[in-house]
């Protein structure tokens, strides 16, 4: 059950009300993404910004590469200290035209380290260059070697896999292909699922959401939707859209949201999605967070994290 006091903007701590106004006025202190070249927008992304300073890169890492739909695919591979518990395979944000496997190294160290398991991030191909479904091939092709090969390459038997904004719908899109067309509904024990953008149709939190900046608006997300999907294809299909898909037979999901998210309404309505498909898990809403918020340091993000670390270590 969900706590409707967490909505109220009296429960958001100072902390958090002061960090949702720097982001917003740092991103409004920069140039509008859409007006720059997208090559522009990725390297500055990469670099770091006021807006979204760089996440430091891990000198742990190392890149396993394996056969793809268009071609050799990247994993970024991070291991944990000791003998591996299990594997997390990690879908990264950005939009679908942004971000890469190496953005967020220190997320993927905290889980090789709390929860035992070697942490593997796809490199998959970005949209507009590569549109639907390259992106969805790529994750998927990633899963089916984890699920087979990969179980003998690393040691283990217990795998998760996750990933934030469209990561986490790439994530649900994965589980969908591999019960669908490969008879494996639950090859993956669990999923962890931050902020999704899971309507491509777009729900009325990001409809309704305007201009404002904290961290993603209204107009960025009919972006990435336009720039991933293109024009002709019903963006509600289920194979596009996950939330119109038959969810049964998947793993038990943490849902993550912040209530100072646009994608606030595609959690809550997916979340219950799963539930009434009886494959069990968790939904926790967080007074005030803005889109991905655990990417800023904070009170917030530390308790998001460590429910993070125990739904996933729970599934070993």
């Amino acid at each position: 059950m969900i706590d409707h006091a967490l909505f109220d903007p009296a429960t958001i701590d100072a902390e958090t009300k002061a960090l949702n106004a720097e982001i917003v006025a740092a991103h409004a202190a920069q140039a509008d993404p859409w007006s720059l070249p997208i090559e522009e927008v990725r390297a500055r992304r990469r670099a770091g910004t006021q807006a979204s300073p760089a996440m430091p890169r891990s000198a742990r890492a190392e890149t396993l590469t394996i056969e793809g739909p268009g071609g050799p695919l990247a994993l970024r591979v991070i291991r944990p200290q000791g003998k591996p518990r299990g594997a997390y395979l990690h879908i990264h944000r950005g939009g679908w035209v942004w971000g890469a496997a190496d953005e967020q190294d220190p997320w993927l160290e905290r889980i090789a380290d709390a929860c035992g398991f070697v942490c593997l991030s796809v490199e998959y191909r970005l949209a507009p260059e590569h549109p639907y479904p390259a992106a969805l091939e790529d994750c998927e092709a990633a899963a089916l070697w984890l699920a087979g090969p990969g179980k003998a390459e690393f040691g283990i038997s217990a795998l998760t896999i996750g990933g934030e904004s469209v990561g986490a719908h790439l994530a649900v899109m994965t589980l969908l292909r591999l019960r669908d067309r490969h008879g494996l509904p639950r090859a993956f024990r669990g999923a962890n699922l931050n902020a999704g953008f899971y309507d491509l149709g777009l729900t009325p939190s990001v409809r309704l959401w305007g201009e404002e900046r904290l961290v993603i608006n209204t107009t960025d997300l009919k972006r990435f939707a336009d720039g991933y999907v293109r024009e002709g294809i019903d963006r509600r299909r289920p194979d596009v859209s996950p939330l119109y898909a038959d969810l049964k037979g998947l793993p038990p999901a943490l849902f993550t949201v912040g209530t100072a998210d646009p994608l606030l309404d595609d959690t809550l309505y997916m979340s219950a999605r799963w539930a009434a498909a009886n494959n069990g898990g968790h939904t926790a809403v967080y007074a005030g967070g803005c889109h991905i918020f655990v990417r800023h340091p904070g009170a917030l993000s530390e308790r998001a994290l460590e429910l993070i670390d125990r739904f996933l270590m729970a599934l070993a």
